[in-house]
């Protein structure tokens, strides 16, 4: 789970809705699903996204994305939850904007309150202040409206909001490495580190006899 903690008691139920053929099922945190109620043998059943992220604009969760459901031609389905203030639980209303994207309203009492769907106050304390650092930059002009919004999404990232992308994790792996590497200072340093152990590496190879045929380079 990820997002404002009074919307956790949604978890593990399900509100449907259904129109015309179809019967439409939202699980919060879990799935979307769709039901041909029909009789036909080969009745459509099935998921119209999984529980991926939120979508977060201006401070404010503005909608949950449920990504990588059955496939679709060349794609795979997904839906995007819209939360709205309501006197209960329930699913409103579902379209098709677009082939395969699917768009649900969710009314739930939940939301009702001004504050209950802003995104500052789920972060730690920790990224709060990078948050708070961050804003401050922006106004001293010491970095764009670009790289203020990159730094969100970091943010956001980390703290389980949104998904960071493949590529994303596979720099997180290497970012220990890289940042041994940020200035020529420690480059510099690590270089006589490693120096330092080839030398005694090498020296142990000689007392045992063996030739070392390598190179620096290698």
């Amino acid at each position: 789970f990820s997002g404002p903690a009074h919307l956790f008691r949604l978890a593990g139920k399900c509100y449907s809705f259904v129109e015309s053929t179809y019967k439409y099922e939202f699980c919060p945190f879990h799935n979307v699903t769709q039901h041909e109620q029909t009789f036909r043998w080969n009745a459509y059943s099935g998921i119209l996204g999984i529980w991926h992220e939120w979508e977060i604009d201006n401070n404010t969760f503005v909608g949950m994305w449920m990504r990588e459901g059955d496939s679709c031609e060349t794609k795979s389905r997904q839906t995007k939850v819209h939360l709205v203030c309501g006197k209960s639980n329930k699913l409103a209303y579902v379209s098709e904007p677009s082939t395969c994207v699917y768009s649900l309203t969710f009314e739930t009492p939940l939301v009702c309150h001004p504050h209950s769907l802003l995104v500052y106050p789920t972060l730690t304390e920790a990224l709060q202040r990078k948050w708070d650092e961050a804003e401050q930059l922006l106004y001293d002009e010491l970095i764009t409206d670009q790289g203020y919004k990159k730094i969100l999404k970091e943010i956001f990232e980390e703290a389980r909001l949104l998904k960071a992308t493949e590529e994303k994790e596979a720099e997180k792996q290497n970012k220990k490495i890289s940042l041994e590497f940020e200035t020529v200072e420690k480059c510099s340093k690590e270089y006589k580190q490693l120096s330092k152990e080839i030398k005694k590496l090498k020296d142990l190879l000689s007392q045992h006899g063996i030739a070392y045929k390598g190179n620096y380079g290698e």
